[in-house]
Order: structure tokens, then sequence, then C-alpha cells
């Protein structure tokens, strides 16, 4: 092979195909043959010609220049590709193919996954939220205090985290209830604590307070009052 060949085939480039577009294209509705022809359009304005005809595309690809312009019209219409037109220096209108509309589709197919996997992750916290208090109570939960959970998660939305964080509150305060977890919660909120970490910092801080004060009543009432005989 000659040295020049190569040089040339380099000099052609490349074109970078984004790796979402090669996984998703069936997801975003596009078959083989749509998806090849938008590569080929995609390559074409890589390489300067933004508005590649019908015959230049049919002589890239196994389908005659009419099926071609078959599946750009498809295209146009089912919003993954459009036609701009500008004015150029000479006053002619130039038009030209834009994919702008096929990278709409593909980012919003791509949110829309997103927030599928945030629901399901989000409904399975949910569930462990549930799991975890009828762990702790020993028992399953009464159908009043299943409302209860469900009004923290849906009306008060509290997260899952902070949920659980004011069950272990609880816990360890030794006042497994309902009534003081939802107490916690509301202090929590009222305060600005959003946080996991937020709500073990003000965890510590409650606590280390209830200590201080638990051992300045037990001094008090455990000390002998002093009484002088001599003034009496």
């Amino acid at each position: 092979m000659k040295k020049e060949t190569v040089i040339d085939w380099l000099a052609e480039g490349s074109v970078a195909i984004p790796k979402l577009l090669l996984k998703y294209y069936k997801s975003i509705g596009l078959n083989e043959e749509e998806f090849v022809l938008l590569l080929h359009v995609y390559s074409s304005i890589e390489s300067g010609n933004s508005f590649p005809t019908p015959d230049e595309l049919s002589e890239r690809m196994s389908c005659h220049k009419e099926h071609c312009m078959e599946i750009i019209k498809y295209l146009i219409q089912h919003s993954f590709l459009q036609i701009e037109g500008a004015t150029g220096m000479d006053g002619i209108i130039h038009e030209s193919y834009t994919l702008r509309p096929l990278w709409e589709k593909l980012l919003h197919f791509l949110s829309e996954l997103e927030n599928k996997q945030v629901k399901r992750e989000n409904e399975q916290v949910e569930i462990n939220v549930y799991t975890m208090f009828e762990q702790e109570f020993g028992r399953p939960l009464s159908p009043m205090e299943c409302e209860s959970l469900t009004m923290w998660l849906d009306q008060e939305n509290h997260s899952p985290l902070l949920i659980k964080a004011a069950l272990r509150e609880a816990v360890m305060s030794g006042k497994l209830n309902f009534r003081y977890i939802d107490r916690i919660l509301f202090e929590w909120k009222k305060k600005g604590i959003e946080t996991l970490e937020q709500a073990q910092d003000q965890g510590m801080k409650f606590r280390s307070h209830q200590r201080v004060k638990s051992q300045q009543i037990k001094q008090e009432t455990t000390s002998i009052p002093f009484y002088n005989w001599l003034e009496s």
C-alpha cells in the first residue's frame, strides 16, 4: 500500500458518533435504514456539504434516490431532521440540514430515562422505609401508622433518608413511637435540616445537651443541702 494513499485516507477525516445515539437510536424511534441515512447526513455536514441531495445519499446507501427522499421526508415529519434556510452574501437563500431535532429527541429520551430510574429508586427506598419501621417496632405497622408514613413522604415531603434518621433518633432516645418521630421531623423541617449529615449533627448535639441536662438534674436531686446550725 502506498504511503500517499494512506495519507489521503487519513485526510478524509472521521465522524464521531455519540455512543448514546448508537445505543438508543431504536428507543427514540429509528430503524437501521433511517439511522444510517442520518449518519450520512451528519458525515456530509461535517465534510462541509450541509445539504446533500437524495442522489448523493443513495450513492452511499443500498437504496434508490426515491426511497432516500421518502426517508428524508419521514425524518423531517417526525422531528429527527430539519431544513434551515439562510441568505448568503449573494442574496440567494441557501438551504441546509440540521440534526438539532435529533439531539433534542435523544436528550428528552435520556431525561425521561433518568426520571424513571430515580422514580424506581425512590419507590425502593420507600419500601425499605416501611420494612425498617416494622423491623424496629418488631411487628407489622397498623393502618394508622402506615398512613402517617405516607403523609410524611407524600404530603410533608420528608425524604426517606431523614425519616430513617428520625427513626434511629427515636430508637437511641428510647422513645419508639410515631408521635416522637413526627416531632423530630417537625423540628428538623423548622430548622431547615435537609441532608442526612445535618440530621446526624443535630442528633448528636441534642443528645449531648440531654446528657448534660440529665447530669444536672441528678446532681440536684442527690446533693444534701447544708444547714448552718450556728446561724439559727
